[in-house]
């Protein structure tokens, strides 16, 4: 109940102070275990996703610096967050997301990490490839564009203008065991890929010239 309560609430915020502009959540499975990967480009994205989502069982990592704030800490516990240190490996992050996609729930994930400084796509990490591998959940990629800086703009009554794009859902191929490392990286970059085919030119960042992305916006 409180989750659908905040659910509707957030919407209504998002509809008064900004222009959000959303496609695409058709591609979002009604059931199911699904990884949701986006960009990170500021503190509405993972509120973002979380009203694309008509479905109750989804949950999703939250850095762990964000604890201190306690109107996140309590949004995140309210939607069953998991909470992630991104300084350093967390296999215990790893380990109850897993178990979540195992219930069979959507789970919302940056592979990035972090939140570039530019804005523009940094390196993915392999956390989500990993989480991937034996599930093989659904995955299925958001394209996140005009929500950095976008807290401080709506409160001001800047009217900004937000976008998200749900694209195809996919599945990666399982990891090849004679040349992990390799494996991991290709996954990761496909995921990524995907994610930038669906962002602005200025938004694409390290994959701008990768093969992969010129193949996916060549359709």
């Amino acid at each position: 109940m409180a989750r659908q309560l905040l659910r509707t609430i957030m919407r209504f915020l998002f509809w008064l102070l900004t222009e959000t502009h959303i496609s695409g959540t058709e591609n979002i499975p009604a059931s199911g275990a699904c990884i949701l990967t986006i960009n990170h480009l500021g503190i509405l994205d993972a509120p973002l996703v979380f009203i694309l989502l008509d479905r109750n069982d989804a949950t999703g990592l939250v850095g762990l610096s964000h604890k201190k704030n306690p109107i996140l800490r309590w949004l995140v516990n309210t939607m069953d967050g998991i909470w992630i240190d991104r300084e350093n490996p967390d296999i215990h992050a790893l380990k109850e997301a897993r178990s979540y996609l195992k219930k069979g729930w959507i789970l919302g994930i940056a592979p990035e990490g972090t939140r570039s400084d530019t804005h523009a796509l940094i390196e993915g990490k392999s956390g989500v490839a990993f989480l991937a591998d034996k599930l093989q959940p659904v995955i299925v990629p958001v394209g996140i564009s005009g929500t950095e800086g976008g807290l401080k703009r709506m409160f001001t009554f800047q009217n900004p203008k937000f976008h998200v794009t749900v694209g195809e859902p996919y599945h990666l191929p399982p990891l090849d065991r004679n040349d992990r490392d390799a494996s991991m990286q290709q996954n990761t970059d496909e995921m990524m890929c995907r994610i930038a085919a669906m962002l602005p030119p200025k938004y694409r960042g390290v994959y701008t010239g990768h093969p992969r992305l010129k193949e996916l916006i060549a359709g």
